[in-house]
């Protein structure tokens, strides 16, 4: 015992080769947790809270132009749990005016975003472009017609549709630029369970015609 420890005492260990790997480790340590929680915080604001949208088209103009990036309520008409159904912690129903983004109903894998015109129970009509809820004309100040021909009803139901009742738990849904969006009229409603949120504000544009940001855009909120 003598000897091992005068041979311990005779080659003393290198303080900086003990303490080098010992902190490496513990940083490399610190940086995994902070991204876990990152990514586990993002998760739960993008699955809950509120999360980024991009507009593709101009089904929306011109309240939404191509390019505009938004924010969405997700918790407003109250929260999803997934795996269970329904929702839990509602504040309100989406109401005649709100701006959804939602999952469309012929192909789940697309989010669309458009404006609620009629909510359950209501009866849905549009003549001559102009839309009637409950048998009186609804205008809402952010519709705009861009195309002056008028489609008769034999072919498509985009300037004459016949009335429709909006079923319990659904919406009939319309794009601002009513000309020129596929919506309600042509596939129907959508589904509570399918609306992922309202949209709010603009947190960033980008006019790729002109490669430069909409600076009167950012920070706007949607009405």
């Amino acid at each position: 015992m003598e000897d091992y420890k005068n041979v311990c005492e005779d080659k003393p260990a290198d303080p900086a080769k003990e303490v080098r790997p010992a902190k490496a480790k513990h940083i490399v340590r610190e940086y995994l947790e902070s991204i876990i929680i990152a990514v586990l915080l993002a998760m739960v604001i993008r699955t809950f809270i509120v999360q980024a949208f991009k507009i593709p088209s101009g089904s929306m103009e011109d309240t939404l132009a191509i390019g505009d990036h938004l924010l969405v309520n997700k918790f407003i008409y109250g929260t999803k749990i997934p795996g269970l159904e329904g929702r839990i912690l509602k504040i309100r129903s989406p109401k005649r005016g709100d701006v959804i983004v939602f999952e469309y109903p012929e192909d789940p894998t697309k989010d669309f975003i458009k404006r609620v015109i009629g909510v359950p129970g209501d009866v849905v009509e549009v003549r001559d472009k102009r839309v009637y809820v409950n048998g009186k004309l609804y205008t809402n100040p952010h519709e705009v017609h861009k195309e002056p021909d008028t489609v008769p009803k034999e072919y498509n139901p985009r300037d004459f549709k016949d009335p429709v009742t909006v079923p319990a738990d659904s919406y009939f849904v319309m794009g601002d630029n009513r000309d020129r969006s596929y919506d309600s009229r042509f596939w129907g409603f959508v589904k509570m369970d399918k609306i992922k949120g309202l949209a709010f504000i603009k947190y960033w544009s980008w006019d790729k015609d002109k490669m430069r940001p909409r600076f009167n855009a950012i920070g706007k909120l949607i009405d």
